[in-house]
């Protein structure tokens, strides 16, 4: 069986914590807002904009940041000083270098999985350099074969991985924390799937839970364990 199959892996908040740091680089936005509008409203506001940029921009940090910097003029009508956008700007930056320290479990259970010979491959979406930088400071590169970043997980781009790693999608298993990007899409053309669900989800990312017999969710990455032997 572990001649054919694969086992995909995404990345942010499924092997390191991602969303967490960006959770903490908003809560200074809001901060920085105050004095013009609500924490709520300033959330609503990022929210928005985030989803006009989406087309244009992506995702990603970079993304991110531009994101940010137009919300936080928007919102203070041009009037939050440069100095507090240079210091939003920096608190920006320092999410170029978020630790990527894989979560609890995380490196013992890939160590297993390559061990037995498994196929492995992270599949993940967001800008190039930031995604090939976050993998290298993690130290789990060593453990897949393949590594794709792509722009957007929607059913076109599963697909394309079925054919880049010669293979079906029944022989492919996703292991991923979003339903919307890494769980719904894999199943919709015929893979397994493994949901893991995060504390914390973007809101971009944030979808129904699936009912499908292909679907297994566990709450710790041990359980891959198990989930593979069976």
């Amino acid at each position: 069986m572990k001649e054919k199959e694969w086992l995909i892996f995404d990345a942010d908040d499924t092997l390191w914590d991602c969303q967490g740091h960006f959770e903490r680089v908003m809560q200074e936005l809001y901060t920085l807002l105050e004095p013009w509008v609500d924490r709520d409203t300033a959330a609503k506001q990022l929210f928005a904009t985030e989803q006009k940029n989406m087309p244009l921009l992506g995702y990603g940090t970079k993304a991110f940041t531009l994101s940010m910097i137009e919300t936080a003029l928007r919102v203070s009508n041009h009037e939050l000083s440069g100095h507090k956008l240079a210091w939003l700007q920096q608190e920006c930056y320092t999410l170029q270098e978020l630790p990527a320290t894989p979560l609890p479990e995380v490196e013992d259970t890939l160590k297993t999985l390559h061990q037995q010979g498994w196929h492995m491959a992270v599949f993940t979406k967001g800008e190039l350099l930031d995604q090939e930088h976050k993998l290298q400071r993690s130290g789990l590169s060593r453990y897949f074969e393949h590594v794709e970043i792509t722009s957007d997980k929607t059913e076109r781009e599963f697909t394309a991985l079925c054919h880049h790693l010669r293979t079906e999608p029944e022989q492919i298993t996703m292991i991923g924390n979003s339903m919307k990007s890494d769980i719904a899409p894999a199943l919709a053309i015929g893979c397994r799937a493994v949901y893991i669900p995060f504390h914390v989800t973007w809101q971009l990312e944030h979808a129904e839970k699936i009912q499908h017999e292909g679907l297994t969710e566990i709450s710790h990455f041990s359980e891959l364990l198990q989930i593979v032997s069976e």
